[in-house]
């Protein structure tokens, strides 16, 4: 056993995740379609300790809350009953991008914990064997394990590469809109959509449409076949919340005003197509040769805060070295 650090990508997707088909497996109910940036990383260490009575998460640099501590520990745990030991272990993890805001830092997070654990403990986990763990954490973190373009099916254990960083010439942008974590967390507002939204069977009926459409368009690069289809599958899943009880509203007065700036970028002959995750925050995918364009304008957005620019990103990787 030794120190190890991990990083990973969060992953965006565009054929969205909402909804599991067995809470109990973690399983997704749809199939969703991501791509990994480069600019929203998590990096992890986890340090076997033997003289730990209990194992010390910290996130962003503070005591890590209840609820977090124990995903974390059941991730670990897991791993230390595959790997035949019992010594608990310091994890240390930071994000270079807002955690619990909507941008996926639990994707990342337990990407990256998934890797940095499991070579920690001594055990050397294909690529699949890694997110299948790491889905069991968070679903959206089996996607992140891998680089560029990734699929994850429905009710799947373990995601899937579909085209590698630097297939497609795209990039994305993303609008922060608010500051601060989101009033409902992910696993919640699924459960309540689920549970009482009229919408929510026309969603997991109708997304496997959608993605499908999402998937052709990355296979043929073809950014203005799919980029509807984006949009289509961003406001179908905040449809199928709206109509919970009590509703889950993640968007701001900022989030439409982004949305109407990128249909006006769209009219003056940019490829831009938004999409939005369980928070306020919008994402922009276009052409990489747009980026720029794309960035200044959503800048000039009213209460926009900031903006991050990103290319398609890696696959989790440990650093050289290993340990910090």
């Amino acid at each position: 056993m030794k120190p190890v650090t991990a990083v990973a990508c969060a992953n965006i997707a565009l054929a969205k995740y909402w909804g599991k088909a067995e809470i109990g497996r973690n399983l997704p109910a749809v199939p969703s379609l991501s791509l990994t940036l480069d600019a929203l990383r998590t990096r992890t260490t986890v340090t076997p300790d033997p003289a730990l009575d209990e194992d010390v998460v910290t996130l962003d640099g503070r005591v890590a809350r209840d609820k977090e501590a124990r995903r974390v520990v059941g991730m670990l745990d897991t791993l230390r009953a595959r790997a035949g030991v019992t010594a608990r272990a310091r994890v240390e993890s930071a994000n270079a991008f807002p955690t619990a805001a909507g941008l996926a830092s639990s994707a990342s997070g337990f990407a990256a914990l998934a890797l940095a654990g499991s070579r920690a403990y001594g055990l050397a986990l294909s690529e699949g064997e890694l997110s299948s763990l790491a889905r069991a954490a968070s679903v959206s973190a089996g996607r992140s394990i891998f680089g560029g373009w990734v699929v994850l099916p429905a009710r799947a254990e373990q995601a899937e590469p579909l085209a590698p960083s630097g297939h497609f010439p795209v990039a994305m942008v993303v609008a922060l809109t608010r500051a601060g974590e989101k009033p409902v967390g992910s696993t919640e507002g699924m459960i309540r959509t689920a549970s009482n939204s009229p919408y929510y069977p026309a969603w997991v009926e109708h997304a496997p449409r959608l993605f499908e459409r999402i998937k052709r368009g990355v296979l043929e690069k073809n950014l203005e076949a799919m980029g509807p289809a984006v949009e289509s599958s961003a406001l179908w899943m905040h449809a199928s919340m709206f109509a919970a009880d009590p509703p889950i509203v993640y968007f701001s007065p900022v989030t439409i005003a982004v949305m109407e700036r990128v249909r006006e970028l769209r009219a003056a002959g940019v490829q831009a197509y938004f999409t939005m995750d369980a928070g306020p925050h919008v994402k922009v995918l276009t052409q990489s040769e747009s980026v720029d364009a794309v960035a200044d304008a959503l800048r000039a957005v009213p209460g926009v805060l900031d903006v991050i620019r990103s290319g398609p990103g890696p696959a989790a990787f440990v650093e050289p070295g290993g340990a910090t």
